[in-house]
């Protein structure tokens, strides 16, 4: 869930999502209210009302802590998929590691290695998919290993590589503003040295050739791991919100 739908756009925003339909085998939407809107529950509730979709993920921030209750009263079954926190770098202000002997940035990562690299890193990863007993495990993860494959497609990747080959891969969408991470993470055998902090280094480094002012990130509420990771690195957290699942009930029967 992109930064600008989260935390800027000033409208309730409703859009069906044609990949995750066609991975699950169901119509998905997607309903975002970012932390600047106005909108209202009452807002919330009529376009879910309206909606045709077999499945409503639906996103909000966290502080709107009274909404959940009201959600489970529209004639669908409304599961609690965690929550997402957004941290924010100013670019520039990175507590970044010193070179390391045996770790450098490296290259556009091939395809290939693309799909080895998601399948490594976030096989494990609880992401909110998870929380929904239509959803498939695999499934979701070959969401990833598209999504990922997206960006590597418009050279929007950083990896970081040592001798054994690349240890680490971001994922990133670019504008004028920002670098905003989608994916991040180490491979397991190279976890517990040290080398995210020097793709977080690279992320930053690209960011500043290209004048962008901040990096942001997301992960789930759940991965306190990695946010210490970016505490340490210098970002700082700015906003939570919260993730639902809102499936018609005839298909749960």
């Amino acid at each position: 869930m992109g930064w600008h739908e989260v935390m800027e756009a000033e409208a309730v925003r409703t859009a069906a999502s044609p990949f995750e339909s066609a991975r699950f085998g169901r119509s998905v939407e997607r309903l975002t209210v970012s932390a600047e809107s106005a909108a209202e529950l009452a807002d919330v509730r009529a376009v879910i009302l309206a909606s045709d979709a077999d499945i409503i993920i639906l996103r909000y921030p966290a502080e709107r802590v009274g909404w959940f209750a009201g959600l489970t009263t529209l004639g669908r079954t409304a599961i609690p998929a965690d929550s997402l926190t957004y941290w924010r770098l100013r670019v520039g202000e990175g507590r970044a590691p010193d070179p390391e002997p045996g770790i450098w940035p490296g290259g556009a990562p091939a395809a290939a290695d693309v799909r080895a690299l998601v399948r490594g890193i976030f096989g494990a990863y609880g992401n909110h998919y998870l929380a929904n007993p239509l959803f498939d495990a695999v499934a979701a993860l070959d969401g990833y290993e598209e999504w990922a494959l997206r960006s590597a497609a418009q050279g929007a990747c950083v990896v970081v590589s040592g001798q054994a080959g690349v240890l680490a891969l971001a994922t990133l969408e670019e504008d004028t503003v920002r670098t905003e991470i989608l994916l991040a993470g180490v491979v397991p055998a190279a976890q517990g040295r040290g080398v995210y902090g020097h793709l977080l280094r690279a992320v930053e480094d690209r960011a500043a050739s290209r004048g962008a002012a901040e990096v942001v990130i997301s992960t789930q509420g759940h991965n306190t791991r990695v946010q210490r990771a970016w505490g340490r690195y210098g970002f700082e957290p700015v906003q939570t919100v919260l993730t639902v699942h809102l499936i018609r009930n005839r298909l749960l029967v």
